[in-house]
């Protein structure tokens, strides 16, 4: 039974995570027979291994989740090609033989099922081919896109960045016309204190100052 463990994760569990989940991509297998297996070797559940990767890892390896899905049709193909092989050489009967040794191993075929064999091979042969050129092509674009999307995210970083260092030098310098405004203020303020304090003086006819009541 799988123990479930309640530590964070390490930098060696996203790798063992990563490098199983690919293995299965590549051979045709469930992304949850690679979560139970990676589960078995770091003492985690399925589903915790699944969400690392849905949330987390997969992120981080989506070229090589694409380069494994292509090795994975590659090889799709070639077992393909491999039946139709054997599909074609089992059409060869005994009746198409020029002869045959009593141990029932050919030793001549005859011209036409040769023909027909080589014709049908080819066809698959280039059918192969023209898909595996398809796939190498969709790869590249997949690559050149991801390329794309990371200047994009580049570009996008570097104007945020920029952005944010606008707001903090306006905000300086909001702070500060505040702060200008604030002693303007209280400048006013004592000017209007000192003319009152002017304005309760008066000269008397004498030539003294006498103070207004």
């Amino acid at each position: 039974m799988t123990a479930i463990r309640q530590d964070a994760w390490s930098e060696e569990d996203d790798l063992i995570l990563a490098d199983v989940t690919l293995r299965h991509i590549r051979e045709g297998s469930t992304q949850l027979s690679a979560f139970e297996e990676v589960g078995e070797k770091i003492g985690r559940t399925a589903a915790a291994c699944g969400f690392r990767w849905n949330s987390f890892v997969r992120k981080k390896y989506e070229s090589s989740i694409q380069i494994a899905k292509a090795q994975r049709q590659k090889r799709s193909q070639q077992r393909k090609h491999a039946a139709a092989f054997a599909t074609v050489s089992s059409t060869v009967t005994a009746s198409e033989t020029a002869t045959v040794r009593t141990d029932g191993i050919v030793e001549e075929l005859s011209i036409e099922a040769i023909i027909r064999f080589l014709r049908q091979w080819k066809g698959s042969y280039q059918e192969m081919v023209r898909h595996q050129q398809q796939l190498e092509k969709e790869l590249d674009e997949k690559q050149e896109e991801l390329e794309r999307l990371r200047q994009q995210n580049e570009e996008l970083s570097k104007r945020v960045n920029h952005v944010s260092s606008d707001y903090r030098v306006v905000n300086d310098d909001y702070k500060a016309l505040i702060q200008m405004l604030d002693r303007a203020r209280k400048l006013a303020i004592l000017d209007e204190q000192e003319q009152e304090e002017k304005s309760r003086f008066k000269i008397d006819e004498h030539g003294n100052l006498e103070a207004i009541e």
